[in-house]
């Protein structure tokens, strides 16, 4: 049986991100199991589930059932005692929740190296969980980024919703934008901000920009699966 491993935050995971790739996946068969940085439940981003951003109210409810209810979401693994090795595809749903815990977490940067590692394992990231991108180096120091296509969270995004020191609606300060670390890192960055839709494919890695994207990153993640 094909398997995937969702590497979800604690601290408010993107409801679309996170809720569109797990349900398409496990629809067409594919066993999914979920990790969280301490094993303790994931934390749904509570703007994600208003519904202008989640896309009505019938998909908050939906949405609201799932996080409630679904058993791998409520009973998740600690990402230190999973292994990218069993799954043939890792997931990295975002959230800005992920700039504070999975995108900083060794065990979670290692089980991306793990999984674009060798011929068989894909990575798939979204958004905010891009920024993991930034920090994840390879044996000999060279960021795993470096030279690859992505995309992700852009800055002209993260501008309408911090206010001019950083600080987010619910009050935490943003620590680091998303695309500025990126490319520090030295990835070829394009969130192709024209378009509706932003998946970009770079060998074993892919990265979706953000909400409205996730559809399109579960349908191209099942293609190379």
């Amino acid at each position: 049986m094909t398997r995937a491993l969702f590497v979800v935050s604690e601290e408010g995971y993107w409801a679309e991100e996170c809720l569109e790739p797990l349900t398409t996946l496990e629809s067409e068969g594919i066993d999914v199991t979920v990790a969280t940085p301490s094993g303790s439940p994931p934390v749904v981003d509570e703007r994600s589930l208003e519904p202008d951003a989640a896309g009505g109210e019938a998909v908050v409810e939906e949405y609201r059932e799932i996080d409630e209810t679904h058993p791998r979401l409520n009973d998740p693994e600690p990402i230190a005692a999973v292994d990218a090795a069993d799954h043939d595809a890792v997931v990295f749903p975002g959230g800005h929740g992920t700039v504070w815990d999975v995108n900083q977490d060794r065990h979670a940067r290692q089980l991306l190296l793990d999984a674009v590692a060798g011929d068989d394992g894909v990575a798939l990231v979204v958004c905010h969980a891009v920024g993991i991108l930034s920090f994840t180096r390879e044996a000999d120091g060279t960021p795993l980024v470096e030279g690859r296509s992505v995309t992700g969270f852009p800055n002209e995004w993260e501008e309408g919703i911090v206010d001019d020191d950083d600080v987010l609606p619910d009050g935490r300060k943003l620590p680091y934008w998303v695309e500025d670390e990126v490319r520090l890192a030295g990835a070829d960055w394009d969130a192709e901000l024209d378009a509706d839709e932003s998946v970009t494919v770079d060998g074993d890695l892919i990265t979706a920009r953000g909400p409205g994207s996730s559809s399109a990153a579960a349908a191209t993640l099942l293609e190379q699966l």
